[in-house]
């Protein structure tokens, strides 16, 4: 998938490589895993076996929240024109990177991949090749440590308008963070015309699991905080939801390889704009 360099999934990371707690069970890893990865630990394996015991459909949940972020991404940089973007809690490369979608749509569009896991620095940066790209270490409760980073700074025009990425990972930032603060100040930053994509876990759909899970990550470096279909919607303060609103991951503008699952997906998902109507 990426062209001139090895896949990811060639050379997978051995404790001791980074300055990381491979002890300690990671949301982005745990992904990779669910992707089929094999950057991960034995913690991360450990945890996602877990919750694959009480939700055996978490690995597919997150093929459809892939799904979801290309089909976003896709709309940004064809029908909205959007050609940069910020996507904060990039977690480890895969197939179907955001470059990748949004430079079939527009050859030349920038991408700055943020993530607070030195995992996802070491092999994005090996990886993740090419021009008009970066990839920073820093977190998302710290939005002025990503706005004020020179590498994101050298790819994106905050004057311009940009595609903000936050897919899976609000779910990570607890109350006592204040997401809704955050957001507004990652919104303060954006230029008319920008767009906001979130997917979130939600416990709308079945309570009881999702306390089971909460309850799995609290020994994690991200606890889960679930929210309700209100909550997510909150987080789009100050922009313009597009059709069809905060809805269930399979539901927001499905194609032709959209997969509906039988069960409720436990993920919302939804796109708003800052200015005047979408195109």
């Amino acid at each position: 998938m990426f062209a001139h360099v090895r896949t990811y999934e060639e050379e997978p990371v051995h404790e001791g490589d980074l300055d990381i707690k491979s002890n300690e069970a990671n949301p982005a890893r745990i992904y990779d895993y669910y992707l089929g990865g094999k950057n991960n630990f034995p913690a991360d394996r450990a945890l996602a076996e877990q919750i694959l015991a009480i939700a055996p459909e978490s690995r597919d949940n997150a093929q459809v929240n892939r799904a979801f972020l290309r089909r976003a991404v896709r709309f940004l940089a064809g029908e909205a024109g959007i050609r940069q973007f910020l996507d904060i809690g990039s977690g480890l490369p895969t197939q179907g990177n955001v470059h990748e979608v949004a430079q079939a749509a527009a050859p030349g569009a920038s991408v700055a991949y943020v993530d607070n896991d030195p995992v996802v620095l070491t092999h994005g940066r090996a990886l993740l090749t090419g021009d008009h790209l970066a990839i920073v270490r820093a977190d998302l409760r710290d939005p002025e440590q990503i706005l004020e980073h020179p590498e994101v700074r050298k790819e994106l025009d905050f004057a311009q308008p940009v595609g903000l990425l936050l897919v899976a990972i609000l779910h990570f930032v607890g109350d006592e963070d204040d997401p809704a603060g955050i957001l507004a100040r990652l919104r303060e930053a954006l230029a008319p015309g920008s767009y906001l994509v979130i997917s979130h876990a939600t416990a709308d759909f079945d309570p009881e699991r999702a306390v089971e899970a909460i309850k799995m990550y609290k020994g994690a470096k991200a606890p889960l905080t679930p929210r309700s279909l209100a909550q997510v919607e909150r987080f789009f303060e100050g922009f313009e939801l597009l059709e069809p609103g905060v809805v269930q991951l399979p539901r927001w503008r499905p194609d032709a390889e959209t997969r509906t699952p039988a069960y409720p997906v436990p993920i919302l998902g939804g796109v708003g704009r800052i200015g005047s109507p979408t195109p």
